[in-house]
């Protein structure tokens, strides 16, 4: 469920799914920490960027899909947003979160990653 201000700034591209994500809250999918620019020509009309957003699922959807994450422990990741007849649309998909040793790993390839890059930028 979207605002105007909101679907305005969507067909200009400015929207970050970086760090959200899909929570099941009373038999509701909400989608949370999603960032949806301020549209500029809104002025006092307008949306704030964070928001929680309430998808509109068929209730079998539920039931199948987030429900499944809900009782497994897997985690609903919103992979794209696009427009199909004039309607926005969240393609959602489930997975696991990282276990502490995994975490670990790609913290340390990111560090490796990092120094290499400052030693190629001093030579």
């Amino acid at each position: 469920m979207l605002a105007g201000s909101e679907v305005k700034s969507l067909r200009a591209g400015k929207v970050s799914l970086s760090e959200a994500y899909g929570r099941v809250k009373n038999g509701e999918v909400w989608l949370i920490g999603c960032d949806i620019a301020e549209y500029v020509e809104a002025n006092r009309f307008n949306h704030q960027p964070r928001r929680p957003r309430k998808l509109l699922l068929h209730r079998r959807e539920i039931d199948r899909f987030a429900g499944r994450a809900l009782e497994r422990g897997l985690t609903l990741v919103p992979l794209k947003m696009y427009f199909k007849r004039g309607r926005a649309k969240v393609l959602l998909g489930i997975c696991r979160g990282r276990q502490r040793h995994d975490k670990r790993e790609a913290m340390k390839k990111a560090e490796d990653r990092r120094s290499i890059q400052q030693i190629m930028r001093r030579r």
